[in-house]
C-alpha cells in the first residue's frame, strides 16, 4: 500500500492514495490552519471507524443477516502530552436490520475488535479500546 502527502500551505495537506482518491487535511486556525478540512487524526480515527464497520457488515451478512444500516459512533481521548496518542477509544454501533439476532451483532464486533480490524488492532497498543451496541428490528 502507498500513500503519498502534498504540503499544500501553512498546515493543509493533500493526502493521495495509491487508488486514486484525495483528501484535503488542515488544521485549526490557532494552530495555523483555515479548517479547511478534517485534522490528520481525525482521519485516523475515521479510518479505523471505516475499517471497523466494513468488518462487521461483512461478518453480517456472512451470517445471513438482513442488515440495512449500520452506524457507528466513536468517542475518543488522546494523552495531554506529546505524543498525543489515543488513549481511550469506545465505539457505539447501531445496526439496523430484519430479524437481526443480537448474538450475532455482538459476535461480528468481537471478531472485528480481535482478529479483523488491523486499525483497531494497532490502536489497541496505546489505547484502551471498548464496544457496546444496539440493535434496531425494522
Amino acid at each position: 500500500m502507498k500513500a503519498r502527502i502534498k504540503w499544500v500551505e501553512q498546515v493543509s495537506f493533500l493526502g493521495e492514495t495509491e487508488s486514486g482518491h484525495a483528501v484535503l487535511m488542515d488544521g485549526p486556525p490557532d494552530g495555523g490552519g483555515r479548517n479547511l478540512g478534517p485534522r490528520p487524526m481525525e482521519m485516523v480515527l475515521l479510518g479505523t471507524g471505516g475499517c471497523t464497520t466494513y468488518d462487521v457488515i461483512h461478518i453480517l451478512k456472512k451470517s445471513r443477516q438482513q442488515i440495512t444500516d449500520c452506524v457507528v459512533e466513536i468517542q475518543a481521548e488522546r494523552a495531554t502530552e506529546d505524543p498525543k496518542v489515543f488513549t481511550r477509544i469506545h465505539f457505539h454501533f447501531i445496526v439496523s436490520g430484519k430479524d437481526l439476532k443480537p448474538e450475532q451483532v455482538e459476535r461480528a464486533i468481537r471478531l472485528s475488535a480481535e482478529k479483523y480490524c488491523s486499525a483497531s488492532i494497532m490502536l489497541g497498543k496505546t489505547a484502551d479500546i471498548t464496544h457496546d451496541f444496539e440493535v434496531v428490528q425494522e
